[in-house]
C-alpha cells in the first residue's frame, strides 16, 4: 500500500469522525436550549386550543429560577410535547452529495430524465424533511415559493400553457390542510403563487399541500385526497404528473409534526388583581384600547403590527370566559394574560421587550401586579430570565432552519 493510499484512508476516517462529533455537538446544543424552555412543570389543568378562545392559564415558575422568575413555555394546542427529537431531526444541513442522494424524483415539464422538480435556478429540489429542515435562500429571504421541506409537492405538465382559472377546482379544494398552487411560464422563470384571477398562462404547475400545522400532521387519507384532486385536474388539462410515495409523505408529516411540537413555544405574563378586587370589563377595554389593542372575534385583544398586519401579542382573560363586547360591558375579571407566540414573530426578543413594558404599564394603571402562576411578583431578574428563554426558543427554531416570522414558520405554526 502506497503512502498516498494510506494518507487518503486516514483522511477519510478523520472526516467521518469529524462529522459524527459535529452532529453530536449540534444535537446537545439544541437539546440544551430546548431543555431550558421546558424547565417549568406543566399545569395540571390541561389547556385547550387557542383557536377555541379557551382559557389561557398563567404559568408556573421554575424551581431553578429566583422566586417568581420563570413562567413556563406553553405549546399552541393539544399536541404531544414529550417527544425528544432524534439526532437526525436536528442534524446540520446535509451536504450537496446527500441532498442529491435523497432527492425526490418529481416529474415536471422540461424536467431532466430523473424527473426532478426544479426551481427557477434549475437546481434540483431535494426532500430532506425527515432528517430536519434544510436551509434555502428563498426561506431565508421570506420569498413565497413551493417549500419541499414542509409540503407535499406534485408537479403537473399541461399539454399547453394554461390560465390559472383552469385550476379552480384545486384552488378551492378543502381537504383539511392548506393547499397552494404555483405556476411559471417556463422552466427558467420564477414560481408564482396562483389565485383564480392570476393573469398570464403557465407551462409548469406545482400543487403543494402542507404536511403539518397546529392541527397536527397530514394524514394518509388527506394525502390521498390531495392526490385525487391533482389527478382529476390533470385529467381535465391533459397534463402529465408524478405522485410521490404517499407512505413516505405521511412519515415525513409525522416527523415534521413532532419536531414542531417541540419547538411550538408561547409565553405569558399575568397581570392580576389582589383578591377580592377585580377589573370592570368596561375599564379593561378602555385601558387595552388606549394601549393599542383591538378586540378580535377570537375572544381576545390583539396588538397588530400596522405595517404587516401580523399579531405581535395578545391579551386574554385570566378566567375561562372569552372576551366579547357584551361580556366586557356586563362583567369583570380578576386578571389578564399577555401572550407572545415566539415562532410567528420576526423579532421575538424585541417584541417580548415591548410586551413586558406594556404589561408593567397596564399593571400600574389598573393597580394590579405582574405575577407568575403562583402569584409571586415578577421582578427584573425574573423577567431577564424569561427573555433568555425567548432567545433560546428562537435560536432552537433557527437551528432547524425555521426562521421565526418567516413564511415557513407562519405555515407550520398556524391553526
Amino acid at each position: 500500500m502506497s503512502s498516498l493510499q494510506l494518507g487518503l484512508i486516514v483522511a477519510g476516517v478523520l472526516l467521518v469522525v469529524a462529522v459524527i462529533v459535529y452532529n453530536v455537538w449540534q444535537e446537545r446544543r439544541v437539546r440544551r436550549n430546548l431543555a431550558d424552555t421546558r424547565s417549568a412543570p406543566a399545569r395540571a389543568e390541561a389547556e385547550t386550543s387557542r383557536r377555541s378562545a379557551a382559557r389561557v392559564e398563567p404559568t408556573l415558575a421554575s424551581e431553578r429560577a429566583p422566586a417568581g422568575a420563570q413562567p413556563a413555555f406553553r405549546t399552541g394546542d393539544a399536541r404531544e410535547t414529550s417527544f425528544e427529537p432524534p439526532v437526525d431531526v436536528i442534524a446540520p444541513p446535509p451536504s450537496t452529495e446527500s441532498i442529491e442522494t435523497e432527492a425526490v424524483e418529481l416529474a415536471a415539464a422540461g424536467a431532466s430524465p430523473a424527473g426532478e422538480l426544479r426551481d427557477a435556478s434549475d437546481a434540483p429540489i431535494a426532500s430532506t424533511a425527515s432528517r430536519g429542515l434544510a436551509h434555502s435562500h428563498d426561506v431565508a429571504h421570506n420569498v413565497v415559493q413551493p417549500d419541499h421541506e414542509i409540503e407535499c409537492l406534485i408537479p403537473l405538465s399541461p399539454a399547453a400553457p394554461i390560465a390559472a382559472g383552469a385550476l379552480a377546482a384545486g384552488l378551492h379544494a378543502r381537504i383539511g390542510k392548506p393547499l397552494r398552487w404555483f405556476g411559471r411560464t417556463d422552466a427558467r422563470a420564477d414560481w408564482q403563487l396562483l389565485a383564480a384571477d392570476s393573469p398570464g398562462r403557465y407551462a409548469d404547475i406545482v400543487a403543494c399541500m402542507l404536511l403539518a400545522d397546529r392541527n397536527g400532521a397530514a394524514s394518509r387519507a388527506q394525502l390521498e385526497a390531495f392526490a385525487r384532486v391533482v389527478r382529476d385536474i390533470a385529467a381535465t388539462l391533459g397534463a402529465t404528473f408524478s405522485l410521490p410515495d404517499l407512505a413516505r409523505e405521511a412519515e415525513r408529516a409525522e416527523s415534521l409534526d413532532r419536531l414542531c411540537a417541540e419547538l411550538d413555544v408561547q409565553i405569558g405574563l399575568t397581570v392580576q388583581m389582589s383578591e377580592p378586587a377585580s377589573i370592570a370589563g368596561t375599564r379593561l377595554r378602555g385601558v387595552a384600547e388606549a394601549a393599542g389593542f383591538r378586540l378580535s372575534p377570537a375572544g381576545r385583544f390583539e396588538l397588530v403590527n400596522e405595517d404587516t398586519g401580523g399579531v405581535l401579542y395578545t391579551l386574554q382573560n385570566l378566567r375561562p370566559d372569552a372576551f366579547s363586547a357584551e361580556m366586557l360591558r356586563l362583567t369583570a375579571t380578576n386578571g389578564v394574560v399577555f401572550l407572545l407566540d415566539v415562532a410567528r414573530l420576526s423579532d421575538p426578543l424585541r417584541t417580548f421587550d415591548q410586551m413586558k413594558l406594556a404589561a408593567r404599564r397596564m399593571a400600574a394603571t389598573l393597580g394590579a401586579e405582574l405575577v407568575d402562576d403562583n402569584r409571586r411578583p415578577l421582578d427584573d431578574a425574573a423577567l431577564a430570565t424569561i427573555r433568555e428563554q425567548v432567545e433560546a426558543a428562537a435560536e432552537a427554531l433557527r437551528v432547524v432552519h425555521v426562521q421565526p416570522g418567516s413564511p415557513r414558520a407562519l405555515a407550520l405554526f398556524s391553526a
